[in-house]
């Protein structure tokens, strides 16, 4: 529950348009927070409040978040209030279950995260037509029953195992051909 909370007030903190950071930037944050209508005032009130029941770690990790969204381009920082619109504009439903998914993938470690990184950007580097057949194999995959997923599994390594005899006969079938071109060159010669 708390890090949801941590999450909700990170990410409404994100939100925040980038018009109004560039207005401010030669207001005190005193002054900025004055302009304010006095229900955004309360709003951020009742959120410092809810920041500051947080644990000092969960504190930290959301300044140390607060400062990376800072050194962020314009560029950047459009790209996470659109996203940041995205999932507000979803039904609740999908908002939790983002919201699992991404504590699933904050329990990863840094290598698994890393190459679920690395998966990602192939899917979107890919052709809309493979993107969609990878989505559809994603989906597919969350469909079965782990006895079916270890079932896909096993199918998977015996078509990789004969791929790789399949290759190997090519590659020792080649290897004789050329020993044999090169018998029938020396016998010419």
């Amino acid at each position: 529950m708390i890090r949801r909370a941590a999450l909700a007030l990170l990410l409404s903190l994100a939100a925040a348009p980038l018009a109004s950071r560039a207005q401010g930037q030669g207001q005190s944050a005193e002054e900025r927070f004055r302009s304010l209508p006095p229900e955004k005032q309360e709003e951020l009130r009742r959120r410092y409040r809810e920041l500051q029941q947080l644990p000092p770690e969960e504190r930290q990790r959301i300044q140390e978040n607060l400062d990376r969204l800072n050194r962020m381009s314009p560029e950047e920082h459009a790209r996470v209030d659109e996203n940041y619109r995205r999932f507000l504009s979803m039904p609740p439903e999908q908002r939790q279950q983002v919201l699992r998914e991404w504590q699933r993938f904050r329990s990863l470690s840094p290598a698994e995260r890393e190459k679920l990184r690395q998966s990602l950007r192939g899917v979107m580097s890919a052709d809309p037509e493979q993107r969609k057949q990878i989505l559809e194999n994603m989906e597919r995959w969350e469909r079965m029953t782990p006895e079916e997923r270890e079932d896909a599994r096993q199918r998977f390594r015996e078509q990789r195992q004969e791929r790789r005899q399949e290759q190997r006969r090519e590659r020792k079938e080649q290897r004789r051909e050329r020993k044999e071109q090169r018998q029938q060159r020396l016998h010419r010669g």
